[in-house]
Parts: C-alpha cells; sequence; structure tokens
C-alpha cells in the first residue's frame, strides 16, 4: 500500500504532518510518500529516527491555502501540494490520498482529478460520530452539498452502509434518515421523497431519525445534507468540549471536589477520549475513483498518525470498487420513482 501525505496542509503543517507521518511509519508496513516543500519537509524529518525505505519526499513548490477559492486554487497551483498527491492517486502511483488542507479544495480536487464514480451525482463526506454508549456512528454529508436532490441521500446511504462495513467492520448497519420527526410523513419535500427511496433500496434503513437521538446511537449511518451534517458536526463537538470543560472546572472547586476528581480520572480521560476527533482518523470523500481522506484542519500528530493507520483499510477494502458496483441498483430506483 502507497499512502502520500499532504506535507503542507493543515494549521499545523508540516511540522504536526510529518511527525504524525513517522509515528504512523513505526506501527504499519506501507510507504508513506510525503508531498510539499522539500526542504521544509526534509528538515522536519531530519528531528527522526525512521526507515528511509519506508518515507520518502515527493517535491511540491505550491501550498493551497484555507482562504483560497477552492476551484480556482486546484486549476492555478498545479504544482501544489494537493493537486500533485491527487494526481499521484489519479496515475495509480499511490492508492489513498491524505490531506488536513483547504476542504472546498480537496472537494474539487477529487472531482477534476479524479471524478465521480459513474452513476453517483454528487460526493460526499463522511464524518465519524462518537456514540455515548461506545463506538461511532458515520454522517453523511458532513459538508460537502449544501443542497441535496432525494436521489443524493440515497446514495449517502448507500455509500456510507458500504464504507461502515468494509472499513468499520459493523456488519448489516442501520441507516437512518435525519429529520424533525420520526414519522413517514414528517420533513421537507426532500426528505419525503427519499423515504420510499430508501425502503426500497437493500440497506437496512430504520426510518427517520431526530437529531436528539444520534449520541444515543439509534443507528450506525446518518444520512442528511451536507449543510445541517455540518451544524450536526459542529454543534456536537463544540457541546462536548463544553461539557468536559464545565465537568473540569466543577472537579477543581474544592480539596473535596479534587479529591473525587482523583478517584475518577481514568473515566474522565476515556470520557475525553470517546469525543476527541484525533482518535478516529480522517473522513472519506465518498463518490469520487480514489480513496481520498480529509483530516480536520487543527490537526495535530496524534490525528494524522491516526488518518494514516487506520485510513490504509478504506483502500484496502476496495470501497470505491464496490461503490462502483452498487450503482446499478441506485438506477433502478430512481428510475421507478
Amino acid at each position: 500500500m502507497r499512502i502520500v501525505i499532504d506535507a503542507m496542509g493543515g494549521d499545523h503543517a508540516p511540522v504536526a504532518i510529518v511527525k504524525g507521518a513517522v509515528d504512523a511509519a513505526r506501527k504499519i508496513t506501507d510507504e508513506l510518500i510525503l508531498v510539499g516543500d522539500e526542504k521544509r519537509v526534509r528538515e522536519e524529518l531530519s528531528k527522526y529516527i525512521y526507515d528511509k525505505k519506508q518515507i520518502r519526499i515527493v517535491h511540491a513548490g505550491e501550498v493551497i491555502g484555507n482562504d483560497e477559492a477552492p476551484v480556482r486554487a486546484v486549476r492555478s497551483k498545479p504544482n501544489s501540494s494537493m493537486v500533485v498527491g491527487l494526481s499521484m492517486v489519479k496515475e495509480k502511483q499511490a492508492d489513498l490520498f491524505v490531506s488536513a488542507g483547504n476542504t472546498g479544495a480537496i472537494m474539487a480536487g477529487a472531482l477534476f482529478l479524479l471524478g465521480r464514480i459513474q452513476g453517483i451525482d454528487r460526493p460526499a463526506i463522511a464524518a465519524t460520530y462518537p456514540i455515548l454508549k461506545g463506538g461511532v456512528a458515520l454522517l453523511v454529508d458532513s459538508g460537502a452539498n449544501v443542497e441535496c436532490k432525494p436521489n443524493n441521500l440515497l446514495e449517502f446511504a448507500v455509500m456510507g452502509s458500504i464504507y461502515m462495513e468494509k472499513v468499520l467492520n459493523i456488519k448489516n448497519p442501520r441507516v437512518g434518515l435525519i429529520n424533525i420527526g420520526t414519522e413517514e410523513s414528517k420533513g421537507t419535500a426532500v426528505l419525503k421523497a427519499a423515504y420510499p427511496m430508501l425502503e426500497r433500496s437493500h440497506v437496512n434503513f430504520v426510518g427517520n431519525v431526530e437529531a436528539r437521538e444520534l449520541p444515543n446511537g439509534v443507528c450506525d449511518v446518518m444520512v442528511c445534507d451536507g449543510f445541517t451534517g455540518n451544524i450536526i458536526l459542529k454543534l456536537t463537538e463544540g457541546l462536548a468540549w463544553s461539557i468536559l470543560k464545565l465537568i473540569k472546572n466543577k472537579f477543581t472547586e474544592s480539596t473535596i471536589s479534587k479529591m473525587g476528581a482523583l478517584l475518577l480520572s481514568g473515566k474522565l480521560k476515556g470520557l475525553k477520549r470517546d469525543f476527541d476527533y484525533t482518535e478516529y482518523g480522517g473522513a472519506p470523500i465518498l463518490g469520487v475513483r480514489g480513496a481520498v481522506l480529509k483530516m480536520h484542519g487543527s490537526s495535530d500528530a496524534k490525528a494524522v498518525c491516526n488518518t494514516i493507520v487506520k485510513g490504509a483499510a478504506f483502500a484496502d477494502a476496495g470501497v470505491v470498487q464496490i461503490i462502483e458496483g452498487s450503482v446499478v441498483e441506485l438506477e433502478d430506483i430512481q428510475i421507478s420513482e
């Protein structure tokens, strides 16, 4: 397996990216290819002891910043670390692309360079979502498509189910359509039209699910448009960290509370770990003809390492090829409408 990593993408690049890659190389045997400013990347690599046969550098003299217009940046910067890395996947020089860079640019680059899977109208970002009882669900779409048609939601459900089963090892994952109520008649015209499509599909559709039930693990694949998904993801992340901060403040108010915190320190660390995005790796972009993982923009070395280690399963499981084989069923369901 050859994993190409955008060494210049993200808030802490290339420092965190390089360290994360070195840490990952100690856990896996795959070849890691760092794409970016060769001088800067080599300077960072010189700080560590690593297998030089396992990690190599591909020079890219340009960087796409987070504040740049995605489409224009991809077209005007062919020598950027992002475009060079995606091109390597396109040309079969790598099996997986990983980046913490500009989300819009990654989406645009993946579409321009790799192309959509034939029969998939809208690729989607699938983010892992921590569940209170342990484990994760998959939120599809979490930000790529602000507005969707009913067939897009069907595509998200099928692609998310495949990823959940093949990469996260959840057999026959439960698929829920995020709505304002559980009744079939609830929601917008798009949601009402998507409901019967999902019922006729081969996915394990459990019906509409309300947002308040998502943290309880009401389903394994949570389907919605990217506008709704992004709000859910950011609200949950912000609320989780606010609650953890509140708990920390309460446990440090007095000597007695500090003693209680000491007794519960293991549980508190476990709770923090459950809501820590760095534990789960990146979010796959499903629906493009190549394995692409988007990391959080503020990813540290731990997040980079986990994304690389866990990301190998994405490419190795043949998720892209399986999605390609599922397109025929999608077309049949949409035609019957």
